[in-house]
């Protein structure tokens, strides 16, 4: 059973009751002062704590997507991700398709509920491999829109994350099958994956000198592998990004960089240069211009303005990037041609919960910035 498995959630919370109920049953004979005794009592606190401990970090990793599987989570997931041959196959090969979780169901009919399918992408020109979910709106297989082309939008999780959370935790494909339903956005093909395309590393959206070319990635192989094989507009205008946290700097980095792939970017809780830490280790390797053109608030400062939309929020009680996502909307404020939009909660921590509170207004603002015909 996986880590995100709900059997392994019930199991963990299970036997976390039967200890605490045994505890409570067994402490009276346990009250003498023998060694037994002691640890017996002792083994029956840890044992509990232990199981409790375990059941809330399930529980937390299935609804924030932490983790994806064991190895994952005991950092046993040492493949970088790059290949070097691909072919056989093109650069992109859908593995698996499934069904929208809408209201109303659409069963195994994608014309009413849309579809999820499973790809595996290569970058033709990084040759960084990757998993992707593709949500492609009912209208796609509907006979009247055959020969229509959608606007597409990169989602990107967290570090580490999961792409599944997009799914089922920040329910992006349900949200937008709603708003398209109700005539609040136009259709749109979403490609949903982490930023993490070299695990266990955080590239941070970064091509990494003599390492993985992460951004060239995410501006040219993706919305070029996508746009091959489904009915995506190649035109500019036609693609927007949007992300939580990590993802929600790598869009706004993206959207600010290549201006001429993604029209629009949003990001959500997003920070604004790329840290250092032992999860990223040297991104830059002593290359100064990199390092300074992954600090969003230097480049819009030192770099001629995009002509792009951005989307950003925060919120006044619970996120640390309040004062400085305030002092990003003053600068690009004054950065034409950019345009500059937020969303600023009231309060709202870093987590899921105040992410699906912006979803839906953010791609409504993501659709009415992108072109489709």
């Amino acid at each position: 059973m996986g880590l995100t498995s709900n059997k392994v959630l019930a199991l963990a919370v299970l036997f976390a009751v039967l200890l605490f109920v045994g505890t409570v049953w067994f402490w009276p004979r346990l009250a003498r002062r023998g060694w037994r005794a002691v640890a017996g009592r002792i083994g029956l606190l840890l044992a509990t704590q232990v199981v409790v401990f375990a059941s809330i970090g399930l529980g937390a990793n299935q609804a924030f997507g932490f983790y994806a599987s064991w190895a994952d989570l005991f950092g046993q997931e040492s493949g970088q991700g790059v290949v070097v041959d691909h072919d056989a196959g093109g650069p992109l090969q859908v593995v698996d398709t499934r069904q929208v979780d809408v209201s109303g169901g659409g069963g195994a009919r994608p014309e009413i509920g849309g579809q999820i399918q499973k790809v595996d992408i290569v970058g033709r020109r990084t040759h960084i491999a990757t998993p992707a979910y593709v949500y492609l709106p009912p209208e796609y297989f509907q006979p009247q829109y055959r020969t229509r082309t959608f606007p597409a939008a990169a989602v990107l999780t967290g570090y580490p994350g999961t792409a599944e959370s997009l799914i089922h935790g920040l329910h992006y494909p349900r949200t937008a099958h709603e708003l398209a339903k109700n005539g609040r956005m136009q259709p749109m093909i979403l490609v949903m994956l982490r930023p993490t395309v070299a695990p266990p590393r955080d590239t941070e959206c970064v091509d990494i000198p003599r390492g993985p070319q992460t951004e060239s990635f995410f501006a040219k192989d993706l919305p070029e592998a996508i746009t091959a094989h489904y009915r995506v507009d190649g035109k500019p205008g036609s693609w927007g990004i949007v992300g939580d946290s990590t993802g929600g700097y790598c869009a706004l980095k993206l959207a600010i960089h290549h201006p001429e792939t993604y029209a629009a970017g949003a990001g959500l809780s997003p920070y604004y240069r790329a840290p250092i830490d032992p999860t990223t280790g040297d991104l830059f390797h002593g290359d100064k211009e990199l390092r300074s053109s992954a600090d969003l608030i230097w480049y819009m400062k030192h770099r001629p303005a995009p002509d792009t939309s951005l989307l950003v929020s925060s919120s006044k009680q619970g996120e640390t990037n309040y004062k400085e996502t305030l002092r990003f909307i003053d600068l690009v404020k004054a950065k034409k041609p950019t345009r500059i939009s937020s969303i600023i909660l009231d309060s709202g921590g870093h987590n899921f919960n105040t992410w699906r509170r912006e979803i839906p207004a953010t791609l409504q603002w993501l659709s009415g910035r992108l072109s489709d015909r």
